[in-house]
Formats: structure tokens, sequence, C-alpha cells
């Protein structure tokens, strides 16, 4: 079972909301989300994976172009 199997909460500063998933740490840290957990792990809940998808949208676009073959 992970960690939102087991019901883990948000790990975004202030909120208790129930987590939907879990993203690394480093890559939540850098899209301006301050985040209380110290793991390789954050779990993010609907709201802040929503904002977290938002402010990482061209980041993602340009690692999947990378990949992408013609």
């Amino acid at each position: 079972m992970g960690i939102i199997a087991k019901g883990g909460k948000c790990n975004v500063s202030g909120c208790d909301d129930v987590g939907v998933r879990s993203i690394s740490t480093t890559k939540v840290e850098d899209a301006g989300l301050h985040v209380s957990s110290s793991g390789k792990k954050s779990v993010l809940c609907k709201t802040h994976y929503k904002e977290w998808k938002k402010e990482t949208k061209d980041d993602r676009s340009l690692e999947r172009a990378r990949y992408d073959k013609f």
C-alpha cells in the first residue's frame, strides 16, 4: 500500500485535506509550494495538485518534447 491508499494528508503548510497525489518534494518546492515534509515524496491534495500542474506546465511540456520522436 502506498501513502495515498493509507489516507495521507496534504504536506503543504497549513493544509489538512486528504492527499490525492504524491510527487517528489524537490519538484513541489521548485513550483513555489511550501512543504512541511522532509522526505523524498510529498503528498498533495486536489487543489494543491492543480496549482502544481499550472505552475509546472511549461517545464513538463519541454521535458516531454525532449523524448518525443519525429
